[in-house]
């Protein structure tokens, strides 16, 4: 699937760079805002009813998920800012005081009725409204146009369906693993040669900067999983986010084992100076170790990421294959460095961590860890749901129908992803 996306024509391209989450929220946010001023022009008795457009604005998100939930949210915080603006014109009026007490009480009743990013929109509305002279007809408009505004995004949303960002969530995937692989080629070439400790720290410091890299792909894997949710188009939408979410788990994990393993030839280095860090023989051990390792995990993200039957396959026999290569030489590594022990006891501590973390890698990229892993995964999130609503859970079990987790969980097979 992926060389077949290599060789997309330039159409092809040209179509997928706009379907870019900025540009398809430009657009998107567009039509919702004319269309809801529109309709707010026929319906609301204000002369500019900005609030409606104003409204779909703040509601239209990339995910039908966001939209659903902040049009909820934006809806109960314009509501609450109006009943608040009623009491207050009903009791005191508009004052530099009672400003200020509308501004507190606005604040407090968005956070009890959990709005959450929404809490000064409560405050807004209840000063917008409590700010005319006619507070009733204003506070009408007002709840009118939010309601235009949160129910043409929705239905842009229905009418326009948001794409799924499993494809640009898989990019970023692959993209950590591509980066996790060449800081592990430049680690084995230097423990086949005579670094100096400046250049063992920087490949350290390397290391420490990946864990930007996780944030930024976490993001967008949480866009991906909102991508999935609520939204018909998608089959087994749960089981693609915790194959997603597993798999970024692991890459995390190997990125901190190397960190872990960049900093013990950094002790290594310092300790040996001016001397390599291993003979030759036992140098060049290391660096085809680690190179096979980059590649094992380079295949992991291809496998994680792709959906095909057939390409998965290939991919996970593929991975097999390099796993099983690294391994042999993880144990000619192990036996080079017991025998040399048995002349220079010097450091055998760092060697013994550096087979522990090479070991580490390898058993988090191991498929059978992999499928018991993602296993556990699934029953850990179908026992959180069943808990969370245990009264549809019932109903679905007395009607018989099979849970979407089961169905992954069984459905697996031989796949081991």
């Amino acid at each position: 699937m992926r060389e077949v996306s290599q060789r997309a024509t330039p159409f092809v391209r040209f179509l997928r760079r706009h379907r870019e989450p900025a540009v398809v929220q430009a657009f998107r946010s567009a039509a919702a805002a004319t269309i809801a001023y529109v309709v707010a022009l026929r319906l609301s008795p204000e002369a500019a009813p900005l609030t409606a457009p104003l409204t779909a604005l703040l509601v239209v998100q990339v995910t039908l998920f966001a939209t659903l939930t902040n049009s909820i949210r934006r809806v109960n915080s314009v509501v609450a800012g109006v009943l608040v603006a009623i009491a207050f014109s009903q009791l005191v009026g508009l004052t530099w005081w009672s400003l200020a007490l509308l501004i507190v009480a606005s604040l407090a009743v968005g956070n009890l009725v959990r709005v959450h990013e929404y809490v000064p929109e409560v405050a807004i509305s209840a000063m917008l409204v409590l700010g005319v002279t006619t507070v009733g007809d204003t506070a009408w408009a007002r709840i009118v146009e939010t309601l235009i505004g949160a129910v043409v995004g929705l239905a842009i949303n229905l009418l326009l369906p948001p794409p799924v960002w499993i494809e640009e969530a898989g990019d970023s995937i692959e993209g950590l693993a591509r980066r996790l692989r060449r800081l592990m080629l430049r680690v084995g070439e230097e423990a086949a040669g005579r670094p100096a400790v400046e250049e063992a720290a920087a490949r350290l410091h390397e290391a420490r900067r990946l864990d930007h890299d996780i944030v930024e792909v976490d993001a967008a894997l949480r866009q991906a999983e909102d991508s999935l949710r609520l939204n018909p188009r998608v089959r087994e939408g749960l089981l693609h986010r915790v194959v997603l979410r597993t798999g970024l788990d692991t890459l995390e994990i190997c990125t901190v084992v190397l960190r872990v393993l960049a900093r013990t030839l950094t002790d290594l280095a310092k300790e040996r100076e001016p001397d390599p860090l291993f003979p030759q023989e036992t140098g060049e051990v290391v660096e085809r170790l680690l190179s096979e390792i980059a590649d094992a995990v380079v295949s992991f993200a291809v496998l994680v990421t792709t959906h095909v039957s057939l390409n998965a396959d290939a991919a996970e026999a593929r991975l097999t294959a390099e796993l099983r290569q690294a391994a042999a030489t993880r144990d000619k590594l192990a036996q080079l460095l017991l025998e040399r022990l048995q002349h220079d006891a010097r450091q055998w501590q760092l060697h013994g961590a550096l087979l522990t973390e090479v070991n580490r890698m390898l058993d988090e990229l191991d498929t059978e860890h992999r499928s018991r892993r993602l296993l556990e995964e699934l029953d850990r999130v179908s026992a959180e749901q069943r808990a969370r609503m245990p009264r549809l859970t019932r109903l679905r079990e007395r009607l018989g129908i099979q849970d979407e987790l089961w169905r992954n969980r069984t459905g697996i097979g031989g796949r081991s992803f």
